[in-house]
């Protein structure tokens, strides 16, 4: 990961501001506190990896998943459940399906009595490239720490990306299948359908959201301040959400109701619910 040198960009772009009145003894302070917590960190991580291969699932759904009940993420989405357990995504997708990237880390600051308190915001994009991508922040003292929880909180936000045409319905989609609007603080980003082989005529982060979301051909129109990358990434995620939010005429076919999952498998949940003894 590109992490190590983000995180000394990060670090140098803070500056020490802020320690000067009791310098000696606020170093030595910042020494400790760092290595308790990389020790503590690393603790952490063990159990984790341990947890990951005997995962003990804590909501209904994740204990559906876990025993197969439900064949695929689709059936979590038709339902609009949330999902609650990072682990239920990693169930439905192969190893190496899903990437993820760190697209932003940025230094934030809270002065307090003995100086500044320094902690990072990551935010990371996950996403498959053929329909599904997910944005997660994570605030954390460590580097590591936020990108590992970014990674799990953009996950649990995974969303679906509907794709259509811009024209005739040749071939694979291949861009968004209407025009699209997503707004987070001051920015405003509009994706619109593009000819086959345009690309995405966008910024570098747009680009790289919309690859990740597995669109191939998109022009965009953005204002407001794009430059803060949080927003703007925001704004470009809440306009792919908005692609399945339209109901358009090829959906205006008869509903065929099907029961939610919890409702299928009440019997099993019933029986298998674990038993907690205080």
């Amino acid at each position: 990961l590109k992490a190590g040198s983000v995180a000394e960009e990060a670090r140098a772009a803070m500056g020490e501001g802020g320690f000067g009145k009791g310098g000696g003894f606020g170093d030595k302070g910042k020494g400790k506190g760092k290595g308790k917590g990389k020790g503590k960190g690393k603790k952490g991580k063990g159990k984790g990896k341990g947890e990951e291969k005997e995962w003990v699932p804590v909501t209904k759904l994740g204990r559906l998943v876990k025993e197969g009940k439900i064949p695929s993420i689709e059936d979590i989405y038709l339902h609009s459940l949330p999902i609650k357990e990072y682990q239920i995504i990693d169930q439905f997708f192969a190893p190496g399906t899903l990437k993820d990237e760190v697209m932003k880390i940025h230094p934030v600051q809270k002065m307090t009595s003995a100086g500044q308190r320094n902690r990072f915001v990551c935010y990371v994009l996950v996403g498959d490239q053929n329909g599904h991508i997910g944005l997660g922040a994570k605030c954390a003292k460590e580097v590591a720490t936020a990108i590992r929880g970014g990674i799990i909180a953009a996950k649990m936000q995974l969303i679906p990306v509907r794709r259509g045409y811009w024209g005739g319905r040749i071939g694979l989609p291949h861009t968004v299948p209407m025009k699209v609007h997503g707004k987070c603080g001051s920015v405003r980003v509009r994706l619109i359908p593009a000819p086959r082989g345009s690309g995405v005529v966008g910024s570098p982060v747009c680009k790289k959201m919309l690859q990740f979301a597995g669109v191939a051909d998109c022009f965009s129109c953005s204002c407001g301040h794009t430059k803060t990358k949080g927003n703007f990434m925001k704004a470009t995620f809440e306009a792919l959400r908005a692609t399945y939010c339209y109901l358009t005429p090829d959906l205006w076919k008869p509903t065929h109701f099907v029961k939610p999952p919890f409702q299928e498998w009440s019997d099993y949940l019933a029986q298998s619910k674990p038993v907690v003894a205080y």
